[in-house]
């Protein structure tokens, strides 16, 4: 399937650059999502994979909205994100199921690391990331949690995890009250230090925006790794009022980005068809949605033709 994923999404012959791709119906009934694969994935190992979710601004069925801001946008603008980023798009409130299955698609199609698997969201995504990694805290090696809050009833799941939590005391839309509320559950539940929670005096909802594009930010999450089981909390790195003051100032337009609507890979695995035992060129329409005639065509053949078990067909 990676494979598959690779020669369908690669369009140049040898070096994969930077894409960004944008897909849709990949899961029944789940989530349409953008996936960003950096310059030298083909070549290189396994790479982390961060999860972005969005707010209730770019919530919908437009998934152009995705690149409004956040982490999409902050690779569009040059941010280099030495990770597979994928931002999935919903329409309502998150539902962590749903999200984990966007997750798995992605690990079973390509080359991540699920040691270092990141998960960082704004405001209604902010409340995504922290319902998502309380009920999955084993599989989040890192989290930032951006004026947000929580919705799942058990929380003690986020004592597991390297999570900062940052909110403004200026946030008139989601108040600081209900990151607060999290925090206030997390120490009922016991051990707090992996936790660092911010309250950024006098900033309001829209300005931890710039935390998608600091270079700290994704710092700061890579310096975690489910590998160490002990799973401590880095604290050498600070973002601070003062720090979001220059989130755009080192970046410029990646121009070279190229953005595509990708094909499942999934789909185009049934372009071929392994004749077995026993098939016939109407059954094998039928399975694959397709006419005799088509097939005929294809594969430059009669329908007379004698099947031979093994050979490969076109069917699409």
């Amino acid at each position: 399937m990676r494979k598959w994923a690779v020669l369908l999404l690669c369009l140049m012959p040898l070096l994969c650059k930077a894409q960004l791709m944008a897909c849709r119906n990949f899961i029944n009934d789940g989530y349409n999502f953008w996936l960003y694969l950096p310059d030298d994935y083909e070549t290189s190992e396994k790479k982390p994979l961060v999860l972005f979710l969005h707010g209730k601004s770019l919530s919908g069925n437009d998934l152009n909205l995705v690149r409004n801001y956040g982490c999409i946008d902050a690779v569009s603008r040059g941010r280099m994100i030495d990770a597979v980023v994928v931002a999935p798009q919903t329409a309502e409130a998150w539902q962590p199921s749903k999200v984990m299955e966007v997750v798995d698609w992605v690990n079973k199609n390509y080359m991540v690391d699920m040691n270092r698997f990141y998960v960082i969201g704004m405001s209604m995504g902010g409340y995504g990331t922290l319902d998502f990694v309380a009920t999955y805290p084993d599989k989040v090696a890192a989290a930032m949690a951006l004026c947000g809050g929580a919705t799942v009833p058990e929380l003690c799941g986020l004592n597991e995890v390297p999570l900062w939590i940052m909110h403004g005391t200026a946030d008139t839309a989601v108040p600081v009250g209900c990151s607060e509320r999290v925090v206030d559950a997390m120490v009922a539940c016991g051990d707090t230090t992996r936790l660092i929670f911010d309250r950024f005096k006098g900033v309001n909802h829209t300005r931890l925006a710039r935390v998608f594009y600091l270079e700290e930010t994704y710092d700061w999450l890579f310096a975690h790794t489910l590998a160490d089981s002990a799973r401590v909390l880095d604290r050498n790195i600070e973002i601070t009022v003062e720090t979001l003051k220059s989130a755009y100032n080192d970046l410029t337009r990646n121009t070279n980005l190229k953005v595509i609507d990708a094909k499942n890979p999934a789909d185009a695995e049934r372009r071929y068809y392994i004749v077995k035992k026993g098939d016939t060129l109407s059954s094998i329409a039928v399975e694959n949605n397709t006419t005799v005639s088509i097939l005929c065509k294809l594969n430059k053949m009669k329908k007379s033709s004698v099947l031979r078990v093994g050979r490969k067909l076109r069917v699409k």
